[in-house]
């Protein structure tokens, strides 16, 4: 039996799906789903094959897509997917999870919520609203967005997650109570003597290294890090990277010490590939060191950036990697970031991407 790899690339107009085999050589793309909402993030719950995507805006409001048959058929949901009356409307759902059979959902402004029941109805995980920063946390430049959500793969009352422009957050009691989990990251927007704050800082990116739930690493609006104690400390690893600033973090599929980066350049400077040279970095030792993969990307005018959750690896033996542009191209890598090909272009904004790999 061969495998099937699936790539899940949400967009603003519609979910895409590529599908290849384990060579990852040729792929066949499909869409756009979910009647061409803006989709923000799809996933694939691993114990059940179901496809659920987040998506909405301003305009339509959010919801939860599902698909139970690889996307030949979708159904949605927003029920429960609201705050209290009186307080400020959910605009989008913006980050799913899938484990412990619960499914979560981020949304914005920033809050959590909770399915039991595959994504019908959910839940508001009312304890972080209640976290006693909730008045302080600031909205930044892009809104109060909950993007990262990170799950302990053994125990299913810790949960992490990634909020700019407030931090990183972290329950130990399925979400009655959080702590910030901010010390040693650095908010360069703030004054002198006051960027080492518990909380405010605008995090980007949060990801659990594989087979270790303590080691997360985080890109965040001024620097990237590394924790080996669950986020209670940090420590910065940006040393040897052309920037300071990016979105997107993602972990190799088995080894702790080795994830990707795609640096941009800072808020001054546009925001867009360094030297407007295409490059995914990465390194093999959790930080220490680094190395840039060029090989079939664009080395002249690369003026694209690569938003918050657009950088994805797969379980393959070497893992693939894949990431896409704010312009619409879909690059892969077969060989663990050395070579790259172009598998899409022309595609909507492309707001995340993510990997399923199915026995046939």
């Amino acid at each position: 039996m061969g495998a099937k790899t699936i790539l899940l690339v949400g967009t603003k107009k519609g979910l895409f799906l590529l599908e290849s085999d384990a060579a990852r050589r040729d792929w066949e793309l499909k869409g756009p789903f979910c009647e061409n909402w803006p989709i923000n993030h799809a996933i694939v719950d691993p114990a059940t094959g179901v496809i659920y995507a987040a998506g909405g805006a301003e305009w339509f409001g959010p919801a939860i897509w599902r698909s139970d048959d690889l996307g030949a058929s979708w159904s949605h949901s927003s029920r429960g997917l609201a705050y209290a009356a009186g307080q400020e409307p959910i605009k989008a759902a913006w980050s799913l999870a899938a484990g412990h059979g619960r499914l979560y959902a981020g949304v914005d402004p920033a809050g959590l919520f909770v399915s039991e029941d595959g994504g019908a109805s959910f839940a508001h995980v009312a304890g972080l609203q209640e976290t006693p920063s909730r008045p302080e946390w600031n909205a930044g430049g892009a809104g109060l967005i909950l993007h990262s959500l990170v799950l302990h793969p053994d125990d299913r009352d810790q949960v992490w997650v990634g909020i700019s422009a407030a931090g990183v957050f972290h329950t130990a009691d399925g979400g009655a109570t959080w702590s910030p989990r901010n010390r040693g990251t650095r908010a360069d927007f703030l004054p002198e003597g006051q960027n080492y704050p518990e909380h405010g800082q605008c995090v980007h990116c949060v990801v659990m290294a594989p087979g270790r739930p303590n080691r997360l690493y985080q890109q965040n609006h001024c620097g990237m890090y590394r924790s080996d104690d669950g986020g209670v400390s940090w420590t910065s690893v940006e040393r040897g990277l052309p920037s300071s600033f990016g979105f997107p973090a993602a972990a190799h599929p088995r080894d702790p010490e080795r994830f990707y980066l795609a640096p941009l350049n800072g808020d001054i400077a546009g925001r867009f590939m360094p030297d407007a040279q295409a490059a995914i970095w990465s390194t093999g030792d959790g930080g220490v060191t680094w190395t840039a993969h060029r090989d079939g990307l664009p080395q002249r005018n690369a003026y694209f950036n690569v938003l918050r959750q657009a950088l994805a690896t797969d379980r393959h033996d070497p893992a693939g990697v894949y990431f896409g542009t704010g312009s619409g191209e879909l690059y892969a890598s077969r060989d663990e970031g050395a070579g790259w090909t172009r598998i899409a272009e022309h595609l909507p904004t492309i707001s995340s991407v993510e990997t399923y790999v199915v026995e046939d």
